[in-house]
């Protein structure tokens, strides 16, 4: 899987992404198509008599849980295996190492040698797909840990993920009791820049933008900062500087995300906060709160660090230093490319930026997907979604108050920061009395 997932929720999405939607990294909700592990455009483009049934009942499996036959119970997983396949990016299987855990973790089934037997049949039809494989190996203590902060349901319980030992790529595979495959190489590139970046413009001018994003990743990833200027200065020259512009947007937001991580998708967030009084309240203090507020979803971990940046900082980032801030953050320490900013220049701006990374944990599980099909795609609002908002708000509302006069604005993705902030003030109007506007709303 070369790209990522879930997108946030509309508490977190900016109007001014939408000027960048019809690009060729579309972003929508934060949540471009090729970056869910869920193949919407394949789900939705299924007759509804062809799409994988969901199930009548809460908990009843389309695999029923016990069977006589051994191998026919493995082929009929199988067999939804290869229905489901088209439809997933991703996939996480859990291996059961006995049947005590098995029975811990899905009460009343005992039966390992099935059990182990359907998790390999079904990792090998979801490689055999292209499909990603993650697994993990069920554990009985974190797994009562973990449960102890959860309704005790089969829904729940199949929702387990154990965070701190995903295991993907060869690791994965040999957990799942396959053999090892070749690990693709890297992309060379030739040294002279220029006819990949033609190849690059290319890709972008083409509407279905099937090729930009990847070939635009690899050569972020591989440091080409050469071939992505000189395919801005080319674009500039040709269609003007609105079309660099765009080009230039498109490979912030291949950059500020990328399949690495212990969930396999990490992307780059920033939350710009607008600081009237011109001192900025405490990051750590600030970003304690928003995890407590529980406006993140629950598959969004969410980790900011403690220091304030400047926007002018971030919007002086180039590409490929945007991936070394990305990758920096993934390995722990403070981002090279982007150190805190000097508190003076911040009270001048009377903005400050608190950066994080966010690592995506809405993985399809085989377990729920056996047990109730393919979730529903196609709603665009719940409401989970309209209770997290609310307590956005409220989260903001209690920060003016404490900090007299300091207001979160949206959490958006790293290259959005700047619309963000002129976005605010645009609609404000004035500073002062935007702020009393914003809070009487919350």
């Amino acid at each position: 899987m070369s790209a990522g997932r879930s997108a946030f929720s509309d508490l977190h999405r900016s109007p001014t992404r939408q000027k960048l939607e019809s690009h060729h990294t579309c972003v929508g909700e934060f949540e471009p198509m090729a970056r869910s592990p869920f193949n919407a455009l394949a789900i939705a483009a299924r007759s509804d008599h062809d799409r994988p049934a969901i199930p009548p009942t809460p908990g009843h499996s389309r695999i029923p849980p016990f069977s006589p036959d051994r191998d026919a119970f493995v082929e009929e997983a199988a067999a939804l295996a290869r229905e489901l396949a088209p439809d997933l990016q991703a996939i996480l299987i859990t291996v059961y190492p006995d049947a005590d855990t098995l029975d811990t973790l899905r009460p009343g089934e005992t039966d390992i040698e099935t059990a182990t037997a359907v998790a390999r049949a079904v990792a090998a039809e979801m490689a055999a797909a292209g499909v990603e494989l993650f697994a993990q190996r069920a554990e009985k203590s974190a797994f009562r840990r973990w449960l102890q902060g959860h309704d005790d349901t089969p829904d729940h319980r199949r929702a387990w993920i154990d965070r701190e030992r995903l295991l993907r790529g060869p690791a994965a595979r040999q957990a799942l009791g396959l053999p090892p495959t070749d690990v693709p190489a890297s992309p060379v590139f030739p040294k002279a820049p220029g006819p990949i970046a033609d190849q690059l413009l290319a890709a972008f001018a083409d509407d279905t933008g099937e090729n930009f994003a990847s070939l635009a990743d690899a050569l972020i990833a591989a440091g080409r900062g050469d071939v992505l200027d000189l395919a801005l200065r080319k674009l500039d020259a040709q269609d003007g500087e609105n079309a660099a512009d765009d080009l230039l947007g498109a490979m912030l937001e291949a950059a500020e995300g990328a399949a690495i991580g212990p969930a396999g998708w990490a992307e780059l967030v920033a939350l710009p906060v607008a600081l009237p009084t011109g001192a900025a309240p405490d990051a750590v203090a600030l970003a304690a709160g928003l995890r407590a507020s529980g406006a993140l979803a629950p598959t969004e971990d969410i980790r900011l660090l403690a220091g304030w940046r400047s926007s002018d900082a971030i919007a002086d980032l180039p590409p490929v230093a945007v991936r070394r801030v990305l990758t920096d953050l993934v390995a722990g320490p403070e981002p090279r490319d982007l150190p805190p900013g000097d508190t003076d220049e911040l009270a001048t701006q009377r903005t400050g930026v608190l950066i994080g990374l966010r690592l995506d944990w809405d993985l399809p599980i085989w377990d729920r997907l056996a047990a109730g099909g393919l979730p529903d795609q196609s709603a665009e609002d719940s409401p989970e979604d309209a209770r997290r908002a609310a307590l956005f708000d409220q989260w903001r509302g209690a920060v003016f108050q404490a900090t007299e006069g300091c207001v979160p604005l949206a959490l958006v993705p790293l290259s959005e920061v700047g619309a963000e902030i002129a976005e605010f003030l645009e609609e404000a109007g004035a500073q002062t009395g935007g702020l009393v506007e914003i809070v009487s709303m919350s």
